[in-house]
């Protein structure tokens, strides 16, 4: 396996490969096949990977930042990845696992993140506009300032999560559990909480606050 093909783009069928700490920076990798390949740690920055298969990959702390990463990511682990500024608009990221991921200014709208575990992660500003976040578990993470429009939330896990100053205008709240979560003055507007656990979360500011 020549590591300058794979830069160039003339190498792409790569299911199973072992590419641990590889450094690929800039590399052409679009709709590559890495199904299953191990990417532990590998240097993807500013790389191409639009329409590329990485469902089952291992891709633990890697550095995908400023990578175009409009992927299938089906079960991939994206554990302790560097994500900053990492370009994920509707990507398909069920299932993933994003625990400890670096998420600085990364672009999911229109992300498929159902299933997905996002507990604990650092969200802060991102951008989750319509993204399908059904069943995801967001325990603990923080996504102050988020925006949320119109994403798809129904069933998440939401328990202790920060979500001051979120945009949640339209989402689907449906079946939520948001126990102990932080909603000070977050933007519900159009938003559908039908069946959701609010015990304990902060209501501050919001519109379901019963002194406002």
């Amino acid at each position: 396996m020549n590591i300058k093909d794979i830069h160039a783009g003339t190498l792409k069928h790569l299911p199973g490969a072992d590419l641990e700490d590889e450094d690929l920076a800039g590399a052409d990798l679009t709709r590559a096949n890495l199904t299953g390949a191990n990417l532990s740690g590998a240097i993807l920055t500013k790389a191409r990977l639009t329409g590329a298969r990485l469902d089952g990959a291992n891709l633990m702390g890697s550095d995908l930042s400023r990578a175009d990463l409009r992927a299938n990511l089906l079960g991939t682990n994206l554990m302790q990845a560097n994500l900053t500024e990492t370009d994920l608009r509707g990507s398909n990221l069920r299932g993933a696992n994003l625990m400890q991921a670096n998420l600085t200014r990364a672009v999911f709208s229109g992300a498929f993140l159902s299933g997905a575990n996002l507990m604990g992660v650092n969200l802060n500003g991102v951008d989750l506009r319509g993204a399908d976040l059904r069943g995801a578990n967001l325990s603990n993470a923080n996504l102050q300032n988020a925006n949320l429009r119109q994403a798809n939330l129904q069933g998440a896990v939401l328990t202790e999560a920060n979500l001051e100053e979120t945009d949640l205008r339209e989402a689907n709240l449906a079946g939520t559990n948001a126990n102990g979560a932080n909603l000070l003055c977050a933007e519900l507007d159009g938003a559908n909480l039908e069946g959701a656990s609010l015990s304990g979360a902060c209501l501050r500011g919001t519109m379901l606050d019963p002194n406002t």
